[in-house]
């Protein structure tokens, strides 16, 4: 049984969840060896600002024994297009928390760009027979960037020539 991760968005792609994949784990997707991946707790997914579409991620999430936060919070019932307009209208973040310890936030913000415009430029990476959208690494390291919090300065300073290289291989890539 693949882990909670994998299904959950094996269950977002059933249930028709549009997502990206965005922060330090997705650029672990642009890693070629286990010795470039990047150390990270969360795992981040850029949703579009639409209710009907943060419902459906909401079901899925509940329907992978996930339990639904916002702030400190649990998420308020019902979980209805009247509360999931009311976090678009927000832009609210909605974190997703297993048993496992696993932690997923579903944002819809990323940093200098609107949602529309990741997706275009989405790469897919396919694990464990789940197609996986992940953001460009060149629009994750400029929305890092763009961010300015101290976590992700110390990032980008930390790992910036490696990030040169991968963008580099990336950017050929999709010539």
């Amino acid at each position: 049984m693949p882990e909670p991760f994998l299904r959950l968005l094996s269950r977002f792609a059933e249930d028709h969840v549009r997502y990206v994949v965005i922060g330090v784990w997705a650029a672990n997707y642009y890693a070629r060896t286990g010795a470039e991946v990047f150390a990270t707790e969360d795992r981040d997914l850029f949703l579009p600002p639409d209710p009907e579409n943060l419902l459906r991620a909401w079901s899925s999430c509940r329907a992978e024994g996930f339990s639904l936060w916002s702030a400190d919070e649990p998420l308020g019932e019902p979980l209805d297009r009247w509360l999931a307009e009311r976090v678009v209208a927000q832009r609210a973040l909605t974190s997703a928390i297993h048993d496992s310890g696993l932690a997923v936030d579903l944002t819809l913000v990323m940093a200098g760009f609107e949602f529309d415009t990741v997706w275009s430029g989405r790469r897919t990476f396919r694990v464990e027979e789940v197609d996986i959208p992940v953001a460009r690494i060149s629009h994750i390291v400029e929305s890092k960037a763009r961010a300015g919090r101290p976590k992700d300065r110390l990032f980008l300073a930390t790992y910036e020539e490696r990030l040169r290289q991968i963008i580099a291989l990336d950017d050929s890539n999709a010539g």
